[in-house]
């Protein structure tokens, strides 16, 4: 397998301090793209929705956020009825820290799950993936057709006292950025090693996310996965 270059350190500087004036740019870039973020305008939405709670309780819109002005939702797939665990998801929420809850506090925000599955067939796999963050369910009312959500997505929503706002929205390489492994992989030199990437010749690459597993079903305890 090629490999990169060996240079000398003082050379390995010189190609670093290079990628590292077009690392800033995407940096400022990104700050800029947050700001227009922050702008976006917003929708109101209706707040007869009714949710099963992780407790099976039922708990209405505003309910959702705990008491913080800004909840963020990740849209799990798990419909009715569904017997398998979509691996995106699933791997997307091994992703989210334990005590993230406790720092987006601090920014009045929370983070939950939701998903069209009743809190009868969320409940296994909460407990078989140890998972902590709360998971909800819409199972029986519109909120996920309401929002045009058809697969996995990611919404922010924002209250103002009674009414609930949706300022934000994404899927697809939109949510693929918030996760840890993925940008951890991003620096190293075989990347995420999967075919739509463009690495040298010869670099180790598969179907793109065809090596992702629930992280129960990896070789070994700490979730390392050898083809």
């Amino acid at each position: 397998m090629p490999l990169p270059a060996v240079v000398t350190p003082a050379e390995w500087q010189s190609a670093r301090d290079a990628l590292l004036v077009k690392e800033k740019e995407l940096t400022r870039a990104l700050d800029r793209l947050a700001a227009e973020r922050r702008r976006l305008p917003m929708v109101r939405l209706g707040t007869q929705y009714r949710f099963a709670a992780p407790d099976g309780t039922e708990v209405g819109l505003t309910d959702l956020f705990a008491g913080r002005r800004q909840l963020v939702v990740y849209h799990f797939m798990l419909a009715p009825g569904q017997d398998w665990l979509c691996t995106g998801c699933s791997t997307f929420t091994d992703n989210l820290a334990p005590h993230a809850q406790a720092h987006l506090a601090a920014r009045d925000t929370r983070l939950i799950l939701m998903a069209r599955a009743p809190q009868s067939e969320i409940e296994p796999v909460r407990r078989r993936m140890e998972w902590t963050v709360p998971w909800y369910s819409s199972h029986g009312n519109d909120f996920h057709a309401d929002l045009g959500i058809e697969g996995f997505a990611l919404s922010v929503l924002l209250r103002d006292g009674d009414e609930v706002f949706r300022t934000y929205a994404t899927t697809g390489r939109g949510v693929d950025r918030l996760r840890l492994d993925f940008n951890l992989l991003d620096l190293t030199p075989f990347g995420r090693q999967e075919a739509w990437e463009d690495s040298p010749p010869g670099w180790p690459q598969t179907e793109t996310m065809g090596w992702l597993r629930p992280h129960d079903e990896y070789d070994n305890e700490d979730g390392d996965h050898h083809a």
